[in-house]
């Protein structure tokens, strides 16, 4: 006998087809139909962690197998070694006013994000977000029944145009830099400015800073949370991932405003109800390897970076009608305009498939997709030299005979 088609009751909530789709599996499965491809499309390091790391987990393992410490669950917002160690690096090192703040560890800073996401927004309510936007913000804004409203406020963002944007349902402001994915290092009067236009209109100011410490040209990172009294309307956002070479740990950390930490307490508890602890011990030896170690491997990807602009120029320079709208100083990414009627989800395919290299489309960032130029987010932080030579050259070959 016949099963019956699959009834409304058995299918997934309805109101997750509002929820953008996840633009790196979607890539992973054209990956997959080429096994020689390169990858310039996830955002990755090619470092491991500091040997201290796996030094700490070894030596955790062997001190604690009687007590089993590590087996139990810990306190909800982090163990207090860990969240004495942020506060240090927060208030020490990057000069944070925590006055006003909690610390909260979390699995990873997208974890804070759609933690704070779920907090802050009641269904309807509204998140500016300057485009190009980074679509896992998205995707938590909308998981938590709010409208993410992305503004066109350029790659170094008018503040005014995002005051433009405000409206009755508006709480928060989201920017990141170094940023995602243009590689631009938002100017620390810029942030200011949005901060302070936060505080003014009563707006959450969400900072995402996963990729402080990869900052190149002459611009520093200078965060927001700096700034005398942030600390009760600013969010601040660290990883492990990028810096540390610890993608995988998924471990991040987040300054948030006091009044919200009974709030992301309720998260929090539910979705995993404290950090892994073994993982809290690994950040803790993480960030004890201090900045000299971050330094040096950051210093690496200049190399790279130099690569993918010297590669780009060249190629522009023999007639293929691509351009980086803007250099790149920070984070390892860089935004590829190529003047091609192809849209960019189909560019990528196309250079998956038939020239075995890897991309990530603007239209995953919000931007692309009309009738201007396809765009295209390369990230050059996984591939050591030799391989992102080769790379880009595939990459180029595959965009004179795609815009050719």
């Amino acid at each position: 006998m016949a099963l019956c088609s699959t009834p409304e009751s058995f299918l997934p909530a309805s109101r997750l087809a509002t929820v953008l789709t996840p633009a790196i599996p979607r890539v992973g499965e054209l990956m997959r139909r080429r096994a020689d491809c390169l990858s310039l499309a996830q955002g990755m390091v090619s470092w491991a962690p500091p040997e201290a790391v796996r030094e700490a987990l070894r030596a955790a393992l062997i001190a604690e197998s009687t007590t089993a410490s590590l087996d139990r669950y810990g306190p909800m917002e982090g163990d207090p070694e860990l969240l004495d160690a942020v506060r240090q690096e927060l208030a020490g090192r990057q000069h944070l006013d925590l006055d006003g703040a909690a610390l909260l560890v979390t699995a990873g800073s997208n974890m804070a994000f759609n933690a704070i996401a779920q907090v802050i927004l009641d269904p309807g309510d509204e998140v500016i977000l300057p485009m190009p936007w980074y679509f896992n913000h998205v995707m938590a804004i909308q998981l938590a029944a709010g409208v993410p409203v992305g503004v066109p406020a350029g790659l170094m963002p008018d503040p005014q145009r995002l005051a433009a944007a405000i409206t009755p349902r508006t709480r928060a402001i989201v920017t990141v830099s170094p940023a995602n994915p243009s590689g631009v290092v938002i100017p620390g009067h810029v942030l200011a400015a949005i901060n302070q236009l936060c505080a003014e209109r009563g707006l959450f100011h969400v900072s995402d800073e996963a990729y402080a410490a990869f900052v190149h040209g002459s611009v520093p990172h200078q965060p927001p949370g700096r700034i005398r009294g942030s600390g009760r309307h600013t969010i601040t956002l660290h990883s492990f991932s990028k810096t540390y070479g610890m993608a995988g740990w998924r471990l991040g950390y987040a300054a948030v405003p006091r009044q919200l930490l009974a709030s992301l307490a309720q998260v929090q508890d539910t979705v995993m109800i404290c950090p892994p602890r073994i993982t809290q011990r690994a950040a803790l030896a993480a960030l004890a390897a201090g900045p000299d170690w971050i330094a040096t491997r950051v210093a690496s990807l200049k190399e790279r970076r130099r690569l993918v602009l010297e590669a780009v120029a060249s190629a522009r320079s023999q007639g293929l009608p691509i351009t980086l709208p803007v250099v790149p100083d920070g984070a390892f990414y860089a935004l590829l305009s190529c003047a091609t009627p192809l849209a960019g989800e189909a560019l990528v395919e196309r250079l998956v498939l038939d020239h075995g290299v890897a991309t990530l489309p603007g239209e995953a960032f919000g931007i692309g997709g009309g009738e201007g130029p396809s765009l295209l987010r390369l990230s050059y932080g996984m591939l050591e030299p030799p391989l992102l030579a080769e790379a880009l050259d595939r990459l180029l070959l595959g965009l004179r005979q795609l815009l050719g």
